[in-house]
């Protein structure tokens, strides 16, 4: 085994994080359960693409843990919350775990500064790119469902908003990158 190239706390919050990201995963798979069952086919599959994107994410955690001489360990992760009362609730849920796991990645980045770890401040950068485009990406669901909510006598803007999110990407696109 190689010789270990980062510190015992390191390990164990980027652990703590791959683990978070497994949560999420849960979480949004969850989501995705609910929308599906609650007849919102495209806000599900929107969520299922979102559940296998936080996996791969917790991957990315995984390998540079054991590629730094690490451990990374498996952890148990918490059942999802319960099922939201509607879609409303249901997108500001999400905006709040996206809210939250940035808040994460930012501390895990002021611990990487402050140990002078900097190769994991500079894995870590993909992670706050990362978390820039999934803020902007539910910013932007959070806005689609407000202008498709205003009228509430009709239901069709729900049906337009569910088949837009089937084929929505997961990506955002950051303004400075848009090709004008």
């Amino acid at each position: 085994m190689s010789d270990k190239r980062i510190s015992d706390d390191m390990e164990q919050a980027l652990n703590r994080q791959m683990n978070q990201e497994a949560q999420q995963a849960q979480a949004y798979l969850a989501l995705g359960v609910w929308a599906e069952s609650n007849n919102y086919g495209g806000i599900a599959d929107f969520f299922y693409k979102h559940s296998e994107e936080e996996r791969q994410h917790m991957f990315k955690f995984l390998e540079y843990i054991n590629t730094r001489g690490g451990e990374a360990k498996i952890g148990a992760i918490a059942a999802p919350a319960d099922n939201p009362s509607n879609l409303k609730e249901c997108i500001e849920d999400v905006w709040q775990h996206e809210l939250e796991n940035s808040r994460k990645i930012y501390d895990l980045v002021d611990k990487a500064m402050a140990e002078k770890d900097w190769p994991t401040f500079n894995f870590l950068q993909w992670f706050v790119k990362e978390q820039i485009e999934e803020e902007a990406l539910i910013d932007g669901l959070r806005d689609k469902f407000a202008l498709a909510s205003e009228d509430r006598v009709n239901n069709a803007n729900f049906y337009s908003l569910d088949r837009d999110m089937q084929d929505a990407s997961q990506e955002a696109e950051l303004p400075r990158e848009q090709k004008l």
